[in-house]
């Protein structure tokens, strides 16, 4: 039996929740890994203009994050994988917030570079805070993946990998549905 969380005053079934928060995530991550993978210099230009990370690494980091993001929206939008990919969209999101906050109190005059466009401008509030404000909704929809990996229309429920709906104690432990053991 699955479980329901109330929205709006209606019961609503966790795992259409979890279904819109992965697509949410996976469709983020798709725009923003295709719009930094089809040019790369910008992609490490905008890196290097956080002035956050040591020089011989802007290269790598400025490369290697938009195929991150499109792994991850690969593994989102198709369900597979969904409590990792949700793991490793918490940090990743939390770094983004840390570095536009970062960028924003240090008085830097950058756009975000989140999709393309990662070079100087005039008026950067506007998009520090529509970026603060999505990788907060990034954390909040991840988390609740965490916790409810379960969705529809995923190749986790497809292939017999679904997890249990809740960690309700906090331990993830296999049960005999995720690891296909009949009893």
């Amino acid at each position: 039996m699955s479980q329901a969380v109330k929205i709006l005053g209606r019961p609503v079934e966790t795992r259409w929740v979890s279904t819109a928060a992965r697509v949410f995530i996976g469709l983020v991550f798709a725009f923003s890994g295709y719009t930094k993978v089809v040019d790369i210099d910008e992609t490490i230009r905008s890196v290097r203009n956080y002035r956050l990370l040591p020089e011989a690494i802007v290269p790598t980091v400025g490369t290697a994050l938009p195929v991150l993001e499109l792994a991850l929206a690969a593994l989102l939008l198709s369900g597979l994988l969904t409590r990792v990919a949700a793991i490793i969209t918490v940090p990743l999101s939390a770094a983004f917030f840390i570095g536009v906050a970062s960028a924003w109190g240090r008085g830097l005059t950058i756009q975000c570079g989140c999709f393309g466009n990662g070079g100087p401008t005039a008026h950067p509030v506007p998009g520090y805070v529509r970026e603060l404000v999505l990788n907060a909704l990034l954390i909040l929809a991840a988390g609740w993946l965490i916790r409810h990996p379960a969705s529809r229309w995923s190749l986790d429920s497809a292939l017999g990998l679904d997890v249990d709906e809740t960690l309700d104690d906090g331990v993830d432990e296999p049960t005999t549905r995720s690891i296909g053991v009949q009893k």
